[in-house]
């Protein structure tokens, strides 16, 4: 049986939606990043990058949520996962493109208008974030227009791991009437019983110590 490590507020809520859409068995050890369960010595022999999420399943050790995902649907979910090679490829480029085109991004646009203390928020960096974010969710909403989900008419871990991602629009407010067809399905996927956790993302994170630190990670 699975063990999943890893706080709901955290990545690991993309897969706790998953093991939900699943239906299969698993443990839960809500480590928790924000008090420092991340750094304890006996998670670190887990994953010595001192990040959540990390699957353990018999003797495979994972980190890496998007990852995870791929990992749990090709063993446990015969629905969700790509059907065959073609859509294994794309359930990864899917995958890929959510974790290097929008998330590192989308996060700098939602710590200004969230999750940062209100005080040190930034307008002006949240808006060449979400300038940055045009491209992409143009991209993704062309895909959608001409189908109901990534790899086609059905709901796969492909939608999953990008939606996942994406959790972060509602959270922040993020306007994304622009892309009506990424719009719809992003409150489809979300609307999902399984993906409930998204809603309880509701926390504060330091700003970092000098702005030039903190707009290297636009880059």
């Amino acid at each position: 049986m699975p063990t999943l490590y890893g706080h709901a507020m955290s990545r690991a809520h993309r897969n706790l939606w998953l093991l939900r859409e699943l239906g299969i068995p698993f443990d839960h050890v809500p480590t928790d990043f924000l008090h420092g369960g991340n750094k304890a010595p006996d998670f670190l022999l887990l994953n010595p990058n001192g990040k959540v999420p990390v699957l353990t399943d018999g003797d495979l050790v994972l980190y890496e949520s998007l990852a995870i995902n791929l990992y749990l649907a090709r063993r446990y979910g015969t629905k969700l996962a790509p059907a065959d090679a073609a859509e294994d490829g794309l359930a990864m480029q899917w995958s890929l493109w959510v974790a290097t085109e929008v998330e590192k991004t989308l996060f700098v646009a939602c710590e200004n208008l969230f999750f940062f203390p209100e005080a040190h928020r930034r307008q002006d960096e949240a808006d060449l974030a979400l300038r940055k974010l045009d491209r992409p969710f143009r991209v993704l909403d062309a895909h959608l227009r001409q189908r109901a989900f990534l790899l086609g008419d059905r709901f796969t871990v492909a939608d999953i791991n990008v939606a996942s991602v994406m959790s972060l629009v509602p959270v922040a407010g993020v306007d994304v009437s622009a892309y009506p067809d990424m719009a719809e399905w992003l409150g489809r996927c979300l609307a999902r019983p399984a993906a409930d956790d998204w809603k309880t993302i509701a926390f504060t994170v330091p700003r970092p110590p000098t702005e030039a630190a903190w707009m290297q990670s636009l880059m």
